[in-house]
Order: structure tokens, then sequence, then C-alpha cells
């Protein structure tokens, strides 16, 4: 009889099972944290000052993750569409000694920690007195031990209260199955104090799958992957050399073996996102025969949370997604709609790199490199997915429960933050770039001396206003869209459609906009010459109005709408008396 093959037990991860995942930049006071944030994330907010604690409450933002495969399927589709992978940064408040215990900002900054998934820690290796040290000077291998010792210390402090409220269950007595698997939680737990009390980092230890499971609800600090970016002066940074540098690598070898170190200058990072345009800040890094580090502090950073990227492709977008390495092909399914998780099929599947090889999907296919799997594929890195899924009912939508998601609920006031010159710049030539019939305004919307102010929106998007007028809203993903009071002021600006009076009060009340209200004898549609594409943004007119009551992209263009007279036309937007209409500004 054969021997029986062995049982490969899967490793599970340390952190959040997830692809939507966050980092946080950290470090002491005055390291170079919140101007790291702004280059990294190319925005105005955080708040770079030269005094301990100018940020307070965590900034967030959105960063485009660089990949060569992404712009060459672009560059070869030429898609209508391009949505790359991004990743989600936060500037979290300066650290300091006693942290753990209540200093500076203390429990709030280590509350914050505890929020994100990786942290970015960024240690100060350069001389500047201009700037002051929170600790009077700069030795960067006491810094790295202070900030080491108060995560440490905050997470012994986590798990005393966790194992003492073990326990107390524990002492209950008895042979059941909870309570046997209350005595295994309770050791893992105490092994897991005992691993800090000797002076290690969770993230370090050689955990089994059953007590990963223990570990990661607890969301302990020293659990976290790290990159430590290590802050130079722009001089010590162009040629390479800094005197502070091999002890901080001897440090890292010694008490963090295995994670990633990356030189950084945030003065020189700063100094090329001001020029606002990528083309004249390669030109200055190809002049002082340099790179910019923010490409490779994003990868190494996604390649620490072990995240990994498929892609969609095709004439109307070329999409990247976001999954965890390890994931099965529904899971992945899962990430593009959660029905496909659900009806998943099968994938047809080949990876980008046999596709860069072959030319072309023709060529993959007569090479037989066109691979259809089923549940138990897991994905690869830079695999190029067509999933099948069950095809949904065809039943009706019921308009009363059919939303606009983005603003039907009220919208709290939220703070504002002055947009850089540089930014703003670009705010407004994408503006144009979108809409030219802004053009003949544009001085009159947004002069060019003008302070341009970001509120924050549900849902990752911004809002962007002069004083206390509205003009644009930026969502995570797509074009801006104007806001309607800027639509009512130049009504000529954006193409139109017109919904019939029966539609009205549905897309007041935030239902999904239908194509019955548009091509019915009320509504009005742009003949075939003028036609509008699917996902062109367009003001909504309603019968006998004089005003717009919405505006959003169409899900599908006018000529379609024509020939199936059902469907969706619109499910995202911003209509008459939405919160974003009624949001207060002043």
């Amino acid at each position: 009889m054969p021997p029986k093959k062995a049982v490969v037990q899967e490793k599970v991860l340390l952190g959040r099972p997830g692809n939507n995942l966050k980092s946080g930049i950290v470090g002491l006071a005055n390291v170079g944290k919140s101007t790291l944030f702004q280059a990294i994330t190319k925005s105005s907010l955080g708040n770079p000052a030269n005094f301990p604690y100018a940020t307070i409450d965590p900034e967030e933002a959105r960063v485009i993750v660089p990949d060569e495969r992404f712009d060459w399927l672009c560059e070869h589709y030429k898609p209508k569409s391009q949505v790359p992978a991004n990743l989600t940064v936060y500037d979290i408040a300066g650290l300091t000694r006693g942290a753990s215990t209540g200093a500076g900002l203390g429990n709030a900054f280590l509350s914050h920690i505890r929020a994100v998934d990786a942290i970015f820690q960024v240690v100060r290796c350069f001389d500047d007195a201009e700037i002051i040290h929170v600790e009077g000077d700069v030795d960067p291998v006491r810094d790295l031990t202070i900030i080491s010792e108060e995560l440490r210390i905050k997470d012994i402090e986590f798990v005393e209260k966790a194992l003492e409220s073990l326990n107390k269950q524990t002492k209950r007595g008895g042979q059941s199955l909870e309570m046997k698997k209350l005595r295994e939680e309770e050791a893992t737990v105490a092994k897991v104090l005992q691993f800090l009390k000797d002076g290690n980092d969770v993230r370090k230890g050689d955990w089994a799958p059953k007590e990963v499971e223990v570990i990661n609800p607890l969301f302990l600090l020293t659990a976290k992957p790290v990159v430590y970016l290590v802050n130079l002066s722009e001089k010590d940074y162009i040629r390479q050399k800094n005197k502070y540098l091999p002890k901080v690598f001897e440090w890292i070898q010694k008490n963090s073996p295995g994670d990633p170190l990356i030189p950084i200058s945030v003065s020189f990072e700063e100094r090329l996102a001001a020029f606002g345009d990528d083309a004249k800040a390669a030109e200055e890094c190809k002049a002082l025969n340099t790179k910019s580090a923010l490409p490779k502090v994003i990868v190494t950073m996604r390649q620490v949370l072990n995240l990994a990227s498929f892609f969609t492709t095709g004439a109307d977008e070329v999409r990247q997604w976001t999954i965890r390495k390890g994931t099965k092909a529904p899971a992945a399914a899962g990430v593009i709609h959660t029905d496909f998780e659900k009806t998943f099929i099968q994938v047809i599947v080949y990876n980008y790199t046999t596709l860069r090889e072959y030319g072309d999907e023709a060529a993959v296919k007569a090479a037989g490199k066109i691979m259809t799997k089923g549940k138990d594929y897991v994905v690869e890195d830079g695999d190029i997915l067509l999933i099948k899924a069950e095809k949904p009912s065809d039943r009706p939508v019921d308009l009363s429960i059919a939303y606009h998601k983005m603003f039907k609920k009220d919208i709290p006031p939220s703070g504002r933050s002055k947009v850089k010159s540089s930014v703003q710049r670009g705010l407004r030539q994408k503006l144009l770039d979108t809409y030219p019939g802004f053009e003949p305004y544009i001085d009159e919307i947004l002069p060019k001396k003008s302070q341009l102010d970001a509120v924050k929106l549900p849902d990752r998007a911004t809002l962007y206003t002069i004083e206390s007028t509205p003009l644009f809203y930026q969502p995570m993903d797509g074009p801006p869209i104007p806001h309607l009071k800027l639509l009512h002021s130049y009504p000529d600006a954006l193409p139109t459609v017109q919904i019939d009076r029966g539609a009205i009060r549905f897309v007041l009340s935030g239902a999904t906009l239908m194509a019955p209200g548009l091509t019915s004898p009320g509504g009005r549609l742009p003949d075939a010459e003028h036609a509008l594409e699917k996902g062109q943004v367009v003001a909504v007119m309603a019968e006998g109005k004089e005003h717009a009551c919405m505006v959003g992209p169409l899900k599908v263009g006018t000529e379609e709408m024509k020939e199936k007279k059902k469907g969706v036309v619109m499910d995202e937007g911003h209509y008459l008396g939405d919160g974003l209409w009624k949001m207060h500004l002043d």
C-alpha cells in the first residue's frame, strides 16, 4: 500500500485578510513624514511644519502604483478608460518617547497605527539646525530603538489584557469543545506575551496557522510589516553617501532582519513634486544622474503586504485589480463584483508575460497558451482574466430601491485644506481637458491667482471649492464632475439629455436613472451625429424645467438607449437635493 501523501498546510498570513489594505507613515516628530506624504500622494493634505505634533488627525490619500505591465497594456489596447492599481496611505502624527504611557499624542497616535496594515517608518538621517529634533539631536539608532520599544510596550499591554480576559473564562473549567478552544487560545496568547517580553516583534515569530488565527484579531502593532525609509539630505541622496547609514543598516540587521531599507530624500522628492510635471521632474533627475525613490517605496510596500495584481483588458477599459497572493479565481472575481464570486463558473486566463512574448491575443491563442480554469485555480501576479459567471435574472429594477450611492445621505461638515498652486494648475487643466465647454469661462470659474480648497467627501471623493463656492468633485475613479451650482451658472458647458416629467420625482429621490425616462415623448436624446458615448459626463435636464437636475457619467451610449429603450442609464452622480447639494460650506 503506497504511503499517504503528506497534507500541505496552507500558510496563514499575519494581518487582515483582504485586498483593500492601508499603509501608515510613522516616525518621531519632525523627521519628514508629512512632507513625504504630500510628495508620495501628490496632494496638499498633511501638515508639514517645523514643530512637533503639527499633524494630529491622520490624513488619507490614494497613491497610483507604478507598473510597467499596466503601461504596456494601455499602450497595446489604447482603451477609452485606464484604471491603475492604487495603495491607500495615511500620514500619522509623530511618536515620542513614552507614547505607550500617554506622552505626546500617546494613545491616539498608537490607535492610528493599529488601524493600518503596514508601516512606512521614516528615520531622520540628515543634519539641519533649522529643523527641530524632538530628542534634541540627530541619532537614528536611538530613534529606531524608541519606536521599536514603544510599539512593543503597547503590544504587551494589549496582550496582557487579552490574556487576563481568557484566564477569567478558562477558570470556569469544564471539558466542552468551547472550553478546549479557549484553553488553546490562552496558551497562544501566553506564548505571544512571552515572545514580546523577550524583546521580539510578533512579525518575526514562526507561528502555526491556528496561532495566527488567534493573533490576527489582536491587531498588534509589531505584527505589521515594516518598510524603513531613511530620510537623507538631497546632497547625500544624490551622492549615495551618508555617515548614519551603516549604523542604521546594522540596527535593522540585528533587530529587524529581513525588513526592507530604502534611502530617500524627502526634500528632493518635495522639490520634484513642485514641478507639477512628470517630464520636467524626469529631466531634473537625469541632469543630477539620479532618480526618484517613490516608485520603489510604493512597490516595496505592496510586496510586504503580499499583494498581487491581475488585469482585465480590452478596447473599452484596461484595469489593474489588487488581490492578496494566493487568492483563488472565485475570490478574484469577487473583487470585480461580489455577485461574480457567488455565480462563478470558470475563468479564461493567460499571463501578461505570455502576451508580451507573443505580441497579441491571437498569437497567444494560436500557441495554445490560453487556459480555462475552475474554482481551485490560484490567480498569479500578472494574470489577464476573463471571468465567466452565471447571468443574473433579468427582473425589472425596482426604482424605489435602486439608488445613487454616493450622496444619498447628508454629508457632515468636513475640514478644508488648501490646494498647492502646482496641483491647482493641474486640476484647472484637467477640468478643461475633460470639459472644453468651460474654456470661455475658466478665468471666471477658477482665476489663476485664486486659492482652491479641498473638502473630503464620502467614498474617497474630494470636493474642490473657492471660498464657499463649490466647483467640482473628483471621485476615486473617473473624471472630475462639475457641481450642479456651477452648471446652473454655465448651462452650455456640458452636453445634455432630457428626462420626461414622470422620471423627475424618481431622480430627485435618488433613484437610478433608467432609459424609459429619456426615450419617452417627453425625453430628449441627441441625434446620431452628436451621439454621446458610454462614460461621458452629461447634464440631465428635466421636461419643463430651466436648470439641470442631475450630472454624472452615462452607463450606456445614447444610440444604444434609443435601440434598447430599457436598462440603467446613470447610477452614480450628483442630483438636486442630495447630500452634496445641501452640504454647508460656510
